[in-house]
């Protein structure tokens, strides 16, 4: 099977968006995408995918990611998303996307890559453990979402 990875563009936003939603029903979450397609259209400034497609030109897995600047180490890159539909896993395709994102944070001299994985992710985690992830154990992702950035007062 021919695999392609290539940068996503606006017109693969529909593609992209059925995958998120895909990987929200996976993580047990569906309710929490409150995202859409008009929205990454407007937002597509800040929006950085590379997909993987099959020789069909089907979109079979994801990675979305942005750069971040952690004050212990400095710029980094983070993973925000890792996907890959569940009839083309254990095909090296998320192998691949991860490739092409440590091509990304040695071109772009990063220090660091970070993602969040669900604790019962066993692939996922596995994944990133044979290419030597570090998991930190003491950390807890704490998250504010529009509401509360909207109601916050000193």
């Amino acid at each position: 099977m021919k695999i392609t990875i290539r940068k996503a563009d606006e017109k693969d936003f529909t593609a992209v968006f059925s995958l998120i939603k895909e990987l929200a029903i996976f993580e047990k979450q569906p309710e929490k995408v409150t995202n859409s397609v008009e929205q990454m259209r407007s937002e597509k400034d800040f929006f950085q995918c590379y997909i993987a497609e099959n020789e069909s030109k089907e979109l079979i897995g994801m990675t979305v990611f942005f750069f971040a600047y952690y004050t212990w180490v400095g710029k980094s890159l983070y993973i925000d998303d890792l996907y890959v539909k569940e009839t083309y896993r254990g095909k090296q395709i998320g192998t691949k996307l991860l490739k092409k994102i440590f091509e990304i944070a040695k071109k772009e001299n990063c220090k660091r890559v970070s993602c969040l994985v669900s604790t019962w992710n066993n692939p996922a985690i596995e994944l990133y453990k044979k290419y030597g992830a570090h998991i930190d154990s003491e950390s807890r992702s704490f998250n504010f979402d529009e509401t509360k950035i909207k109601e916050f007062k000193l």
